[in-house]
């Protein structure tokens, strides 16, 4: 593994809740588990007025409620404290930026190290151009530097509100940072699962072979969740389903799924195959929107046991709003190993189950040496990946039933990461922290690859402003979702793998 370098962490937005859920428990993690060098710093910056002292105890809280591990010990906490600070700031103050710059100056002086910064975007996308005008006007990047540490900045979703927001917002940061130093998050892709669809695919001589259209049927890509927007109302009533999910996360799936294997397995390489593989999508046609995408959003019902709202009577949500909480879509890759084969994915929230897939079907049996047995009672063959929440993939095949009677049934191989490894993944966060600080851009997107989802999404969306919208909500919480999308895959003889 790569060595840390000593460096200093910027959090915008630090005293958020992204920041306090997500950010800082993966920091500790990283600490506790011993890869921060000595000289590691944190810097919180951040509207709300608090003090170094304060600040470290807010994320002493939010620790021992978000880490995954034991709860957090006071003095070990004391001991990684020390790296951390805060400076109450506004982002569109540029003597903020300028006491930041001195912050980072005398560290790196004191400690004797480089530059080495890493600023965190985890902040509302209303004020990122603030954050990097600020960065810029202090003289905060490596261009500065003249060769005497890095810089690097994060930017987490939603990366733009359609294509062209997010071609001028990548236009914005690219004046200022080089994209070598520009790593665009997706949690998605740190999930130890995503990240072994490479290594299922590429590291293993039985499965490659199979994986095109002379053998598999169909795919299915599932993120379901039977949670509704709970505090991100007002940012979801914005976005929707589509663009909270399809744009990065589902693409990013279906490219890992889909790809060609790249010559190394470095970020380059990987990155210009996503990139290929986005390219071969088939755009959509007016009348594809209207046949191979489907809308939905939840009306009150049942989950657990609990009547929960309808979207419309959730907190903060306008009562005649017409976003969607839940897309499916079919599309085709016209290249040579998909041509032919439908990938269907779908996402939606308040549904009944809580998973995200990806289900490999295969062809049927063309005949059946089994007369007796039916070639219509024999299963086709699969191959489920669940990214959560329970990290594992299995393989489905037919077996003989024990017996005098010849009767073949469906059985699963199936492999755990928890039973298989006797531990559990590290958590995304972690993942992709880590390889922000060491420099390792393989699992996170590019801007090419990231602006082509951008223009297959915007297109549906502007395709929907022509068709005119559904009457919502139309579809109960604790369902799987529409009628439509039921029909949508059924009227190609196939099923949902529920």
């Amino acid at each position: 593994m790569a060595e840390m370098k000593p460096s200093i962490m910027v959090i915008f937005g630090a005293s958020g809740d992204l920041a306090h859920i997500k950010i800082f428990p993966a920091l500790y993690s990283l600490w506790e588990d011993g890869f921060f060098p000595d000289n590691f710093f944190i810097v919180g910056f951040a509207r709300t007025k608090l003090n170094d002292d304060v600040f470290r105890k807010t994320i002493f809280n939010s620790l021992n409620l978000n880490c995954r591990k034991k709860p957090i010990d006071e003095d070990e906490f004391t001991n990684f404290a020390k790296h951390v600070f805060y400076l109450a700031s506004k982002y569109d103050e540029y003597s903020s930026y300028d006491a930041l710059g001195g912050f980072i100056g005398s560290k790196a002086k004191e400690y004797n190290m480089p530059k080495n910064v890493v600023y965190y975007l985890s902040t509302p996308p209303s004020v990122y151009i603030d954050v990097i005008d600020g960065i810029n006007n202090a003289k905060l990047t490596s261009s500065e530097y003249k060769g005497d540490g890095f810089s690097r900045i994060v930017i987490e979703k939603p990366f733009g509100y359609d294509y062209e927001s997010a071609k001028n917002l990548n236009g914005k940061i690219l004046s200022v940072f080089k994209e070598e130093e520009i790593y665009r998050i997706d949690h998605y892709l740190g999930k130890e699962t995503v990240q072994n669809i490479l290594a299922f695919r590429f590291a293993n001589a039985i499965f490659e072979p199979v994986w095109n259209n002379k053998f598999i049927d169909h795919i299915q890509i599932s993120a379901l969740e039977s949670i509704g927007v709970g505090f991100r109302s007002g940012y979801f009533d914005k976005a929707g389903i589509i663009r909270d999910m399809m744009q990065n996360h589902m693409m990013q799936l279906l490219s890992l799924v889909a790809i060609e294997p790249p010559p190394l397995p470095d970020a380059d390489d990987l990155r210009n195959e996503k990139v290929k593989l986005l390219k071969s999508v088939r755009p959509f046609s007016l009348n594809d929107i209207k046949k191979y995408t489907v809308r939905g959003q939840y009306d009150r019902g049942i989950i657990g046991n609990k009547q929960v709202l309808s979207y419309k009577e959730e907190e903060g949500v306008p009562p005649e709003t017409l976003t969607e909480t839940y897309v499916a879509l079919k599309l085709f890759i016209d290249n040579y190993r998909w041509a032919g084969v439908p990938f269907y994915l779908r996402s939606g929230k308040r549904l009944k189950i809580h998973k995200t897939e990806i289900a490999i079907f295969f062809k049927k049996l063309p005949y059946s040496l089994f007369a007796k047995v039916g070639i219509e009672n024999i299963k086709q063959n699969s191959i489920i990946i669940t990214i959560q929440p329970n990290e594992g993939i299995a393989i489905n095949f037919g077996a003989k039933t024990p017996g005098f009677k010849l009767d073949i049934e469906p059985v699963n191989m199936v492999f755990n990461y928890k039973s298989s490894f006797k531990l559990s993944p590290p958590d995304a966060y972690e993942r992709l922290i880590y390889d922000v600080i060491v420099g390792d851009q393989t699992l996170f997107a590019r801007y090419d690859d990231m602006l082509i989802a951008w223009q297959l999404i915007t297109s549906i969306i502007n395709g929907w402003s022509k068709t005119g919208a559904p009457v919502f909500p139309n579809y109960e919480a604790g369902t799987f979702g529409p009628e439509d999308a039921e029909e949508l895959i059924n009227s190609d003889g196939r099923i949902w793998n529920n």
